[in-house]
């Protein structure tokens, strides 16, 4: 593939206000509090998920970094409120309020990369009710979208074991949720996105040579590989089956020679393909070429194409909808929140199937001897009760207001990927099984004393 040169220059941010990212009840509710009196009482939001998609044995955090620079410019400037008194979505007292609104509090979470489990507690938002409240749609509709992709980009990359991956779904989605796709999966562990925004924006590699028009636009598909090779050099990968994959195969070694950087399949049996296009490049002296494959897709195909002389993947529809979970099943809700003498008390949904456990909640991660973790520790407070290795899990990323710094733009992406790998390789080795199963680690509960 042509490689573009890493960005690692700051990310140039959007000023364009974040705000009407939002539910309109997230406003009613706000409005009806302010009228209470209660908007003030300081409360702790809590964005955690009851239990992971149908069979999967984890989850990853992904969407935190977007997120801090969402809330940045979470700001209601003349344009929303003109909007908000037009539609009559709130009274003059609230517009008031919203006009001079700047989040204040804190905010704590799971690093962006980091596994999780049921009821890991990923994100912790303090303040008050009222300026912790509307946050509540930022906040899941960026980590559930962020956390399914790199949940699935995870998943593919512990399939594809050494090989990499190639980011390619951008066509198969929204334009600016295909930039958050390719975000997520270079968190999760992908090697390069096809997404130049993405690239331009987080300083991760972009990647890209040819589609199946370019063979088609030229007389002959000989034409088509000289004239690529020809401007992108013979490293570059020629696509081969537009036609006939091994007269494919034939071509762009006679045009290109030895040098022939790699070739791409995209349809047909990829492992029985692969097989015999790998056995006609040795026979032709193209022993370096690599093959890239592609074609709809997921784990469990690149799973199925390991023993396959396989060099890289791409994948995109799959990935970029979360290759059958679109969701993380993220929520949000209130934990605990101060009484009228000021002093905090839990508070928590206790309805059937969607119960929550209130408190202001703390996290390790339990290990054992070995470093291989045993369990998932929630338990309620600031003061984690560690047996002595285990490992702390929530981080503070907003302070009084102020985002800390290290979290976003490219330096947040490069932290995460590492954090990913960091994360992964202290869980149970069934954690990379694609059968479906159990959380790889339990959830357990430790109460105050």
């Amino acid at each position: 593939m042509t490689v573009s040169p890493t960005n690692s220059a700051p990310v140039v941010r959007t000023r364009a206000s974040t705000a009407l990212y939002t539910d309109h009840y997230e406003l009613t509710m706000l409005q009806a509090a302010l009228h209470s009196g209660a908007a003030h009482r300081k409360s702790v939001f809590e964005a955690f998920a009851r239990r992971l998609p149908e069979g999967r044995r984890y989850g990853v955090v992904a969407g935190t970094g977007r997120l801090l620079e969402s809330l940045e410019n979470f700001r209601f400037g003349a344009e929303q409120l003109d909007y908000l008194s037009a539609a009559g979505v709130v009274d003059t007292l609230t517009l008031d309020w919203l006009a001079d609104f700047r989040f204040g509090g804190n905010v704590w979470g799971y690093a962006e990369g980091e596994a999780y489990f049921p009821h890991s507690p990923i994100l912790i938002v303090e303040g008050t009710f009222a300026e912790a409240c509307i946050l509540e749609t930022l906040v899941l509709s960026i980590l559930n979208h962020d956390s399914a992709i790199a949940s699935a980009a995870s998943r593919m990359t512990g399939a594809a074991g050494s090989r990499p991956c190639i980011e390619m779904g951008s066509r198969r989605t929204q334009e600016e949720a295909a930039v958050a796709a390719a975000r997520a999966a270079i968190i999760g562990g992908f090697a390069s996105t096809s997404n130049l925004e993405a690239g331009r924006r987080y300083g991760v590699q972009t990647v890209g040579t040819a589609a199946h028009s370019f063979t088609l636009l030229h007389d002959t598909e000989r034409d088509a590989f000289a004239a690529q090779v020809a401007t992108l050099g013979a490293g570059t990968s020629l696509l081969v089956d537009t036609y006939d994959v091994e007269r494919g195969v034939r071509t762009a070694v006679e045009v290109a020679g030895p040098e022939l950087g790699a070739v791409r399949l995209d349809s047909g049996d990829l492992v029985a393909q692969a097989r015999w296009v790998r056995q006609l490049l040795d026979d032709l002296g193209n022993h370096n070429t690599r093959i890239v494959v592609t074609s709809d897709l997921d784990e469990f195909a690149i799973g199925s194409l390991a023993s396959a002389p396989v060099d890289s993947y791409g994948v995109g529809t799959s990935l970029v909808t979360g290759s059958g979970a679109p969701t993380a099943g993220l929520v949000y809700k209130l934990v605990s929140r101060t009484d009228d003498d000021g002093e905090f008390v839990s508070v928590a949904k206790s309805a059937l199937n969607k119960t929550s456990r209130g408190g202001r909640k703390y996290a390790l991660r339990r290990l054992n001897d070995a470093g291989t973790a045993t369990a998932e520790v929630v338990g309620i407070g600031r003061s984690p009760r560690d047996d002595g290795n285990d490992r702390p899990l929530l981080q503070q990323f907003v302070s009084d207001g102020d985002i800390l710094p290290g979290w976003t733009g490219a330096a947040g992406v490069r932290r995460a990927v590492e954090h990913h790998r960091s994360s992964m390789t202290e869980l149970p080795g069934s954690v990379m099984r694609l059968q479906r199963g159990e959380p790889a680690i339990p959830t357990e509960y430790e109460e105050e004393p």
